[in-house]
């Protein structure tokens, strides 16, 4: 069975900021393409982040040069470090693993407000 799990949400600041967490199980996490995504209040769900088996990463726009993410294949964690948060960064945070099929986690609340 299949398993991610988030952590590391919560409320900050704006300029603040936060290191998100994914534990997966179940899978060969090596080889998998892993990813965090988004999603606000009435919008769509959103590419944050990914990175690849070999470590090549993508971000959106709206986030480049304020995270960072990394993997961790010994411990089966993917990171997001958020820095410098602002209030459009409030959101649920969802962690995927993609290779022929896709797994999510449950999801993480982040909110940035003063």
């Amino acid at each position: 069975q299949v398993r991610l799990v988030e952590s590391g949400g919560g409320l900050v600041q704006p300029g603040g900021s936060l290191r998100l967490s994914c534990a997966a199980t179940g899978i060969i996490f090596s080889v998998y393409t892993m990813g965090w995504y988004r999603q606000a209040p009435g919008k769509q769900r959103e590419l944050v982040a990914q990175i690849t088996s070999r470590s090549m990463t993508k971000y959106a726009d709206s986030v480049q040069g304020r995270f960072t993410i990394s993997r961790d294949n010994a411990k089966n964690t993917v990171y997001l470090q958020m820095n410098s948060l602002k209030p459009e960064d409030t959101a649920v945070y969802y962690c995927n693993a993609n290779r022929v099929a896709d797994y999510w986690g449950q999801g993480t609340q982040v909110t940035v407000s003063s």
